[in-house]
C-alpha cells in the first residue's frame, strides 16, 4: 500500500481547534495560523454562515475570537472567556433574525 501521509494542520495545535472548527476554517480557505492572526471573528462568523448557507451557534464566534487571540498573542484562552465580549457587540450575530437595510 502506498498511502500518502497528510501533514496535520498547524491550526490543530491551537487550544480551541478540534476537527469541526478545523473543517469550518478549511471551508473558508483558512489553513494557517498566520491567516488567522489577520482575521476578525465577526467577519469569519458571518462568512461561515454565507458559505455554508446555515445559521451557526453564536458560540462559534467565541471560538473564532479565542483562536484569533491565540494566533496573535500565543496565549491560548478557553473560548468561553470571549462570550462576554460577543454579548457586548451591537446588533446580533444571528443571520436569521438580522434585518437588511
Amino acid at each position: 500500500m502506498n498511502k500518502k501521509i497528510k501533514k496535520p494542520s498547524e491550526i490543530l495545535e491551537l487550544k480551541n481547534v478540534g476537527p469541526a472548527t478545523l473543517k469550518d476554517l478549511q471551508t473558508m480557505g483558512i489553513t494557517t495560523v498566520k491567516q488567522l492572526s489577520n482575521a476578525d471573528p465577526t467577519d469569519l462568523y458571518l462568512y461561515l454562515e454565507k458559505v455554508t448557507g446555515i445559521h451557526h451557534d453564536p458560540c462559534v464566534w467565541d471560538v473564532f475570537a479565542a483562536i484569533i487571540h491565540e494566533a496573535q498573542t500565543g496565549q491560548g484562552l478557553v473560548w468561553w472567556q470571549f462570550t462576554p465580549i460577543r454579548k457586548q457587540l451591537p446588533g446580533t450575530l444571528c443571520s436569521h433574525v438580522r434585518t437588511k437595510k
